[in-house]
Order: structure tokens, then sequence, then C-alpha cells
């Protein structure tokens, strides 16, 4: 990840432009996401697991709505 300077630019402006860059491109998130070993199986689950919750969110929130 790289940010140029821009003319006139101070080093706090940079930098804040820098971690954005950084928050959006998914970087810290894939870090911590590898810092420890997943086998893939151990993965699907969890990513199966995370996708029903976050559809019972969904699903509750639309019967609130109504």
């Amino acid at each position: 990840m790289a940010v140029k300077a821009r003319e006139g630019e101070s080093f706090d402006s940079l930098l804040r432009r820098f971690n954005k860059e950084v928050m959006d491109g998914g970087i810290l998130t894939d870090l911590r996401r590898r810092r420890w070993f997943i086998p893939k199986g151990e993965q699907r689950r969890m990513d199966e697991r995370k996708g029903r919750r976050r559809a019972r969110i969904q699903r509750l929130r639309q019967d609130q709505e109504e």
C-alpha cells in the first residue's frame, strides 16, 4: 500500500489518507484472519454459521419493520 504526498499536504492528512486506504483495502482484517491457521473445513463451517446468523438478524429486522 502506498500513498504519494500531495503538494503542500501535511503529514497528518497524509497519514489519514493512508489509514483510509488500508481500511478500504481490507488489509488489517485479512491479517487478523490469517494470524492463526484455520483448516479449510473449519473455515467453511465458520462461514456457514456466520451466514446463518446474518440471515436470522435480517429476518428479525424485517419482522420488526412490519
